[in-house]
């Protein structure tokens, strides 16, 4: 019989899926986005409610995570009801946290905690959150407490989920909360985040020496819709460079690039202050010259027509589901960054209620990061967004990026056929042909490299 083939990954990799307290908790009612729901700005008019009902029952769910094999589990701490009063700090909520992190170790799962993932207590917003660079103390404060009580139990921090996300989305479309449409403010925002994650991880350094600290940007890869238009180019360029690298060039060395260093302050002891690189990654856009445009940098992007597409939500499209675009990513930063840490996915999903397509992307995505490893890229574990469809923030309940399907009136879950699958790859820790030819074998010859590799779906 010939040998099958198999894509096999490192020992002690880590598989897992990601997810975030606001949207599976449920019962938060003392942060900003809880108070945006209550104002009617959710696109589909819902507010997040009970959520996944993880604040009374998330032990069910690590229990679903384990049967598909995985080691481990990335959640955030809600810092609302940690200290839902300034100072005052809710031994219960402490309590509860111990109790899920000692299920998922009970379990023989890393759990992988957020210490911010873009909910603020009500006192922290209404003192302007991170928009004012006093108010980075008390982050600090908070993450020193939360670390204090919970570091017998979890050494793998993410300090900030996003900045690039919280400040774009809050500070200069306005979708999420405080609404506002303010660039500068949206750059000072993004610049407090930095220095906060800077000054927490040297706080938890000194707590917790042996503890892994890092953060995680959002990376969204901006193509030219004509790569013969020096004008498209440069759009693309612009936006690309705002969204991912001048942000990553202020984390890693403390400085911002040219103009934006005419705007803000550096970023004091950056260099050197993280262990590893947290990467999200989802989609790429094209983009086409807009002169029309100056607030988004004279580019106009879009979904390549033909392309194979996430679910659209209200307002957001999701995008292109283009597997090349993580192994791109992933080189640029070991590039940028000249490989002086570890790369974690912490973030890669699909909006695919019928489960038609996340198999095949998950299995693409998959084999275009084991690409990067086979390059020398240290990537050490993959975190699927999501494990049960969740509260996706202002699109509310109407986009699903679960391996298992969430029916939210009866809370009942309903494994998809990507969980079986998943579930077979962390038992592996390798694609198998098997695997392939039982949930994508269209896709098998590109996979394992004997066709032309994997594509985009349209031209590139």
């Amino acid at each position: 019989m010939p040998k099958q083939r198999v894509l096999r990954f490192p020992e002690g990799f880590l598989w897992g899926t990601a997810s975030s307290s606001h949207q599976c908790e449920g019962g938060n009612t003392n942060n900003q986005w809880y108070r945006w729901e209550q104002q009617g700005r959710v696109l589909t008019g819902e507010s997040s409610g009970s959520a996944d009902n993880w604040w009374m029952a998330a032990e069910s769910d690590f229990e679903l995570a384990e049967q598909l094999e995985n080691n481990a589990l990335r959640l955030s701490l809600e810092w609302s009801r940690i200290e839902p009063v300034e100072g005052k700090w809710d031994s219960t909520a402490i309590e509860r946290y111990r109790a899920m992190l000692s299920d998922l170790r009970r379990r023989h799962m890393t759990p992988v905690v957020t210490l911010h993932h873009f909910t603020d207590p009500l006192w922290f917003a209404d003192r302007g959150g991170f928009a004012k660079e006093e108010n980075i103390s008390y982050f600090v404060r908070y993450a020193l407490y939360v670390v204090q009580a919970l570091r017998d139990l979890c050494d793998f921090w993410i300090t900030l989920n996003e900045p690039n996300v919280y400040a774009t989305q809050g500070y200069v479309i306005g979708a999420y909360p405080p609404g506002e449409q303010n660039m500068p403010r949206a750059l000072h925002v993004i610049r407090n985040m930095i220095q906060a994650h800077v000054e927490t991880f040297y706080a938890i350094r000194r707590l917790q020496p042996g503890g892994q600290i890092g953060y995680c940007l959002h990376y969204r890869l901006f193509d030219p819709a004509n790569r013969l238009s020096p004008f498209d180019r440069s759009a693309a360029n612009l936006q690309e460079t705002f969204f991912n690298w001048a942000i990553l060039e202020a984390a890693e060395t403390g400085r911002f690039t040219f103009p934006v260093n005419m705007l803000l302050e550096p970023i004091e002891q950056a260099t050197g202050a993280r262990d590893f690189h947290g990467v999200n990654y989802y989609t790429r856009e094209t983009v086409r010259f807009d002169a029309g445009k100056p607030n988004e940098l004279f580019g106009r992007r879009f979904v390549r027509p033909g392309a194979i597409c996430n679910d659209p939500g209200r307002d957001n499209t999701f995008g292109e589901i283009y597997p090349k675009g993580i192994y791109r990513v992933l080189k640029t930063i070991y590039r940028r960054t000249r490989g002086n840490k570890p790369f974690y996915i912490t973030e890669n999903g699909f909006s695919d209620a019928e489960d038609s397509r996340r198999p095949r992307a998950i299995l693409e995505h998959l084999a275009m990061i084991h690409r990067a490893i086979s390059e020398g890229i240290p990537v050490r574990g993959y975190l699927h967004w999501s494990l049960v469809d969740n509260f996706e923030w202002n699109e509310g309940w109407g986009v699903r990026f679960g391996l298992i399907e969430l029916d939210l009136p009866t809370q009942r879950r309903i494994p998809r056929s990507s969980a079986s699958m998943f579930g077979e790859i962390c038992r592996a820790n390798a694609i198998t042909e098997a695997i392939v030819e039982r949930y994508a074998p269209e896709v098998a010859d590109a996979i394992f490299g004997t066709g032309k590799g994997i594509r985009s779906q349209v031209p590139a």
